[in-house]
């Protein structure tokens, strides 16, 4: 009877172990909380679209859909997704942007043909969330835009029809295009140099909303596809995978214990049967 009992106990260990092993393996890249674009520390090279260090920065895949907007034809866009990168390094904010586009649009010379472009968005004011289509009169926003006729522009919008274009750009714009898809890199100094422009914030988290226009479909303007609001996480507080991996191994580990006290004092219980 006693080595029956010692053989139960051994059996819940190895389970106890199998089901920690399992906890700790969960794959890390579904830690990401929702909306979240991760930001990596800047450590190879990004002196442009194609430059090799992006291959280190983690990629998020942010979904687009048409915008609301009263233009002809709004809901007719053809751009998905697009694939975003960040990283921050020699004081400077770094953002890759790609996307699938089978047509290398770069000619808007008449009524009938437009450009490939893309936009970021972010609010001036940081501490708070402005409205996502260009913002608001008491909250306005950056707009990082890129146009494949006209190359990187710096704008600032407080609603619907008021975007302007800023003097004296700090914002730079490089693309490339190559099996059929578009890669456009921005990059501009953390601190938001005159006024009017978003601060790279140290103790907070940044708003930030993505558009892509496909000039080969007709559309410009209002018309295009668009994101909601995601995030870059420069506040303080656990974020990402290594956070959520140290919760699983800490929950395996307890399993561990409880099991193994349990099936230690039934151990005991039945010792002098």
């Amino acid at each position: 009877m006693a080595e029956r009992r010692v053989g139960l106990l051994v059996a819940w260990l190895v389970v106890a172990a199998l089901v920690a092993v399992a906890a700790v393996s969960v794959p890390p890249a579904d830690a990401r909380p929702a909306y979240e674009i991760p930001v990596q520390s800047a450590s190879g090279d990004l002196g442009g679209p194609d430059a090799a260090g992006w291959s280190d920065v983690p990629t998020a895949t942010v979904p687009l859909a048409s915008a609301p907007s009263s233009v002809p034809n709004a809901n007719d866009t053809t751009v998905e997704q697009v694939r975003v990168q960040a990283a921050r390094g020699d004081g400077r904010l770094y953002l890759r942007l790609r996307w699938a586009d089978a047509t290398r649009d770069t000619a808007a010379n008449s009524t009938r043909a437009f450009a490939d472009a893309v936009a970021v968005e972010m609010p001036v004011n940081t501490s708070a969330r402005p409205p996502i289509a260009m913002g608001g009169p008491t909250n306005r926003v950056n707009v990082w835009y890129w146009n494949g006729a006209t190359g990187g522009q710096e704008l600032l919008a407080g609603g619907a029809g008021s975007t302007t274009r800023m003097a004296d750009a700090t914002v730079e714009a490089n693309a490339s295009y190559r099996n059929d898809t578009w890669t456009v890199q921005y990059s501009r100094p953390l601190d938001g140099p005159g006024e009017n422009r978003t601060t790279v914030p140290e103790d907070r988290d940044l708003d930030v909303a993505f558009a892509v226009w496909n000039g080969s479909n007709g559309e410009r303007a209002g018309q295009k596809a668009v994101s909601e609001w995601y995030y870059f996480p420069f506040g303080a507080g656990p974020q990402g995978p290594p956070y959520e991996t140290l919760l699983w191994a800490v929950a395996g580990t307890a399993i561990v214990a409880v099991l193994a006290v349990t099936a230690y004092g039934v151990s005991r219980t039945g010792g002098g049967n």
